[in-house]
């Protein structure tokens, strides 16, 4: 049995294929053949978030696609690819009604990274065990000591592959182009004067910041309520916002990384696709940072080409301007997408929900730090992503409730918001909701994008 062909033996519905990506966006051969091979009229095309491993994704794929059969009209023969890319989940972030019963009413392992946590960062950073050994002893000690968060945060640094050494003003100069959806962004990622001020400001700031963050969010509080907040003192209580400075740094790599996998890897793949096959209806469904490649990969449809026929965006984290042609704050920059939904002969559906605490508190808290410690935690709409409020600053883009689009249907071209919080609302801190896509209602959703309904 080929590695493509037992890859997809755990998935329920048929013909199904997976499309593997490494960090640069090169393509497993093998895996692009057997999409090519899929006899289909209809290709769904889904990149996952912050999964970790093949297995994980896979049983993702799985549980989403399963109601599809039952939905699409007699004409209809859909083809299921999932699109795999390094990425990780910390085990802490279970999704509802897929991971084991009861772990969403678990507390997490506090500050200590658990075993499958650690495996899972080592593979996300290969190589670095030594550097991860020390992250994960400092998490589970938690010393008292300002050094150690400044030992700390330059692990983080180094894991992140950022470096602060050589950018005096990098306090004051948060990569606006990649974190607030600027059409300057570069996808191989930042110069060092572009270090976010998330990596480049004192330490314990930031995981001051971020200790308060968790408990907006409803993290068990332990004692993060106590004395962790007073200069001087406590400072062991701020180690839950250090493990949250390391899930940080996850989260920018996987944004680089998304941004890469789309344009250089998936959208090229797809092009070739279409060239080859040009009656095959392409739809694109994207979870997380998995609706980042999705979107990105619009990037390298040809001008004037028609393949893509929908794109459905699930909890994305990304910038909610990236789709304008004019940023509000920034009258002469677009964002990364501008114009992009265009390429899609069809609705790009934007689905948000505000029981998201990954997109609500935490990307715009990580978008927006510079310095203001005052104002850390107050939002400022500059910074919010895509799946908390939808598609913002893009003229004529519709807000429908998720009952609205499924009975009264979705409009046949470009953005278009639907706020799904009537089903995706549960899942428990840090990132609440963010994970709740298994849905049929979603499902319904892709289909009626994609005109394939009875």
């Amino acid at each position: 049995m080929s590695e493509a062909t037992a890859a997809g033996s755990g998935i329920g519905v048929r013909p199904y294929a997976e499309l593997t990506f490494d960090a640069e966006g090169d393509v497993d051969p093998g895996t692009r053949d057997a999409v090519a091979a899929l006899e289909a009229t209809d290709l769904l095309v889904f990149a996952h978030g912050w999964n970790s491993d093949r297995a994980t994704s896979t049983r993702l794929f799985d549980r989403f696609y399963a109601p599809f059969p039952g939905l699409v009209g007699s004409g209809v023969r859909l083809g299921y690819v999932g699109v795999v890319w390094p990425s990780i989940r910390f085990s802490d972030e279970p999704i509802p009604d897929f991971d084991p019963h009861g772990a969403l009413a678990e507390p997490g392992h506090g500050t200590a990274l658990d075993p499958a946590t650690l495996r899972a960062l080592g593979e996300f950073w290969p190589g670095r065990v030594a550097e991860l050994d020390r992250v994960a002893e400092l998490l589970e000690d938690r010393p008292e000591s300002a050094a150690a968060f400044t030992e700390f945060g330059a692990l983080v640094r180094e894991l992140a592959g950022v470096d602060v050494v050589d950018a005096p003003d990098a306090a004051g100069a948060v990569d606006a182009a990649v974190l607030a959806g600027s059409a300057g962004a570069a996808v191989a990622g930042p110069a060092v004067r572009d270090v976010p001020a998330l990596f480049a400001l004192d330490v314990l700031e930031v995981c001051r910041a971020l200790t308060a963050g968790l408990a907006e969010a409803g993290a068990p509080s332990g004692d993060a309520a106590g004395p962790g907040f007073s200069p001087g003192g406590g400072l062991r209580a701020l180690w839950s916002g250090a493990k949250e400075l390391l899930r940080q740094a996850t989260y920018y790599q996987m944004k680089k990384r998304a941004g890469v996998v789309g344009e250089r890897g998936l959208g090229p793949v797809l092009a070739e696709l279409a060239g080859r096959r040009p009656a095959l209806r392409i739809h694109l469904i994207g979870h997380s940072f998995g609706a980042r490649v999705v979107s990105f990969s619009l990037r390298a449809v040809p001008d004037g080409a028609r393949y893509v026929k929908s794109a459905t965006l699930l909890q994305g984290a990304f910038s909610h301007y990236a789709f304008t042609d004019r940023l509000p704050h920034d009258k002469g920059s677009g964002g990364a997408l501008r114009g992009m939904q265009r390429r899609v002969d069809g609705p790009v559906v934007a689905c948000h929900s505000p029981f998201d605490s990954a997109l609500k508190v935490f990307y715009p808290l990580a978008s927006r730090m510079a310095g203001d410690s005052a104002g850390l935690l107050g939002f400022d709409e500059r910074w919010g992503a895509i799946g908390h409020d939808g598609v913002q600053a893009v003229p004529g883009a519709p807000r429908l409730t998720l009952e609205t689009a499924l009975r009264a249907g979705i409009p046949e071209a470009g953005c278009v918001s639907v706020d799904t919080g009537s089903v995706v609302r549960r899942g428990g801190p840090p990132s609440g909701a963010h994970s709740d896509i298994c849905h049929e209602e979603l499902a319904r959703l892709v289909v009626a994008a994609g005109r394939m309904g009875r």
